[in-house]
């Protein structure tokens, strides 16, 4: 009887503490982004100017990344144990490799920005003279906004799919996420904000899984 009870204890707290994580997640990212966004200029072109009044506030906002991508991690997890037995195989592997290679980029991403930022720290000079900063710009650039958010938007995709079939969250949850992914795929480049959708949307369905998750226990208690 303990046992089973400890059982029940464990399912009823694994989906809440990973909803939990998607909403850390969500804020660490559009933190970081935000801090990023107000300190260095869009065009990765730019030759740098930012880098001795800004460079502090981006070393915060890359270090902040890798804790929202270890965040990601736990919402990935919770939504799969939503999904459960339902789970079908190609969206299943569609989901979990985007999901992963959106986190792959994300630390390679971070570690190139980071990589530059610290050399600055050391020889801020020599970075910019030398080229290392221009090729470590753009190629953080790309990787963030060529690949990575392509694979944020795969995985909405994959994810709503799944959701439309099985209910994981509400119908127009799903037809939301995807319009946002739709977003995503076409208008990066042109618009500045459009990043922000993907965290945006992640919080939105943490929120609604921490929600759903807390209501039986509210029901047991009245």
């Amino acid at each position: 009887m303990d046992h089973d009870r400890s059982v029940t204890s464990a399912r009823l707290t694994t989906p809440r503490a990973a909803a939990v994580a998607g909403i850390i997640f969500s804020l660490l990212f559009i933190t970081s982004l935000i801090l990023i966004w107000i300190s260095v200029p869009a065009d990765p072109q730019e030759a740098g100017a930012w880098l001795p009044r800004h460079w502090r506030t981006v070393n915060l906002a890359l270090a902040l990344l890798p804790f929202a991508g270890i965040a990601f991690l736990w919402f990935i997890g919770v939504l799969r144990d939503r999904i459960g037995h339902y789970e079908d195989r190609f969206f299943a592997t569609v989901f979990l490799g985007s999901g992963l290679l959106f986190l792959a980029m994300l630390f390679i991403g971070t570690a190139v920005a980071g990589g530059i930022i610290m050399v600055y720290g050391a020889e801020p000079g020599k970075l910019l003279d030398s080229g290392v900063y221009l090729f470590g710009r753009t190629v953080t650039h790309q990787i963030i906004h060529g690949y990575m958010m392509k694979m944020a938007a795969v995985f909405m995709i994959s994810t709503c799919t799944v959701s439309l079939q099985v209910n994981i969250f509400p119908r127009w949850m799903g037809v939301l996420g995807f319009l946002l992914a739709a977003l995503l795929l076409l208008s990066l480049g042109y618009l500045h904000w459009v990043p922000l959708v993907f965290p945006l949307w992640v919080l939105l369905i943490s929120v609604h899984i921490l929600v759903t998750n807390l209501q039986p226990r509210t029901n047991a208690g009245t």
